[in-house]
């Protein structure tokens, strides 16, 4: 009976301190599984280098050519996480049974692979890979990861609560998930969408092997916005809501300037219309940037620009010269 043949696809970004450090980790791990039988020795880590500036794919093709176990891919240039852990997926979709993205940095626990692995075989499709607490993390992370969480289950986008991308996806999951065609990825609320049977498997994030995060506020925060525009209408329809709102106000309002100005009552001034001006443009403002925001999204899907160019393939490295056309 053939075995599991399983892809441990790895996106990176200059991560040349790294990745000496966690090589081995996802080695020593894929080693283990394949000697308990639970995958076969044709199983590969996938790294996917996202257009480092640095030797990050040196070191890969460098592990290529140090053990057939691992693989690379290169993009053509930088398109984000998110287009690098896709451009691993689709790549190992064809290769492989099934297939494990999980961040290069060692934080997410290689161990809870054998949980997914073993749930593959009970038959799920997907296998989600979920902190079991945060207490690694600062206060400010920790209360501004879960309320985002929160924040998008309340806006209507189907996620699961502390995942972010580690998880198992069979080769099914994969072609259909291949049929998805946005261009704005969020991958941990577009897989959900898949279905077929999944479960979780919980571990302990540590701290980061080497190096430091490619992952500031300021890119966490765009993706937390792009989570919200690409899953859920939602705060459309709040602005319709709310603009609502402020029409029935301001009728109350007119009537009861109306009233007042017959009954001699009125009091010139300009701060409470001032005020008003103020609060108005600034909602208006608002609602336009949101608005804006799904139509520069609406833009960048019509134009149907791929999602990613590889540029080089370790296989293609190791081949000699006069090989190549």
């Amino acid at each position: 009976m053939r075995k599991t043949v399983l892809y441990i696809v790895v996106p990176c970004y200059n991560e040349e301190e790294v990745l000496p450090v966690t090589c081995d980790l996802f080695l020593g791990k894929l080693n283990q599984l394949i000697g308990e039988g639970k995958i076969g020795d044709d199983s590969r880590v996938l790294y996917v280098d996202d257009g480092s500036r640095d030797r990050t794919w040196a070191i890969i093709c460098d592990l290529a050519r140090r053990d057939p176990h691992f693989m690379g891919i290169q993009q053509s240039r930088n398109r984000g996480h998110q287009n690098a852990v896709l451009a691993g997926l689709m790549e190992a979709m064809d290769r492989c049974d099934a297939a494990i993205s999980i961040d290069c940095d060692g934080q997410d626990d290689v161990n809870a692979m054998d949980g997914m692995i073993d749930a593959y075989h009970d038959g799920c499709e997907i296998v989600y890979g979920v902190r079991a607490s945060r207490d690694t993390d600062t206060f400010f992370k920790r209360f501004t990861a879960e309320g985002y969480y929160k924040l998008l289950a309340f806006m209507g986008a189907d996620v699961v609560f502390n995942h972010a991308d580690y998880r198992l996806m069979s080769s099914r999951a994969l072609r259909e998930f291949s049929k998805f065609k946005e261009v704005n990825l969020f991958l941990r609320g577009m897989v959900p969408l898949v279905g077929f049977k999944s479960t979780c498997v919980s571990y302990d994030r540590r701290e980061r092997q080497a190096g430091k995060s490619h992952y500031p506020l300021s890119k966490m925060l765009k993706l937390a916005f792009d989570g919200i525009t690409s899953l859920s209408v939602k705060p459309i329809r709040m602005i319709t809501v709310t603009g609502l709102i402020i029409f029935l106000l301001s009728l109350i309002g007119i009537l009861w300037s109306v009233i007042t100005a017959l009954c001699g009552r009125s009091v010139p001034g300009w701060a409470s219309t001032a005020c008003i001006v103020f609060l108005m443009g600034g909602l208006q403002a608002l609602f336009m940037g949101v608005i804006g925001e799904y139509i520069g999204k609406i833009y960048l899907e019509t134009k149907g620009r791929p999602r990613y160019i590889i540029s080089a393939r370790t296989e293609d490295e190791e081949k000699p010269d006069d090989d190549r056309t």
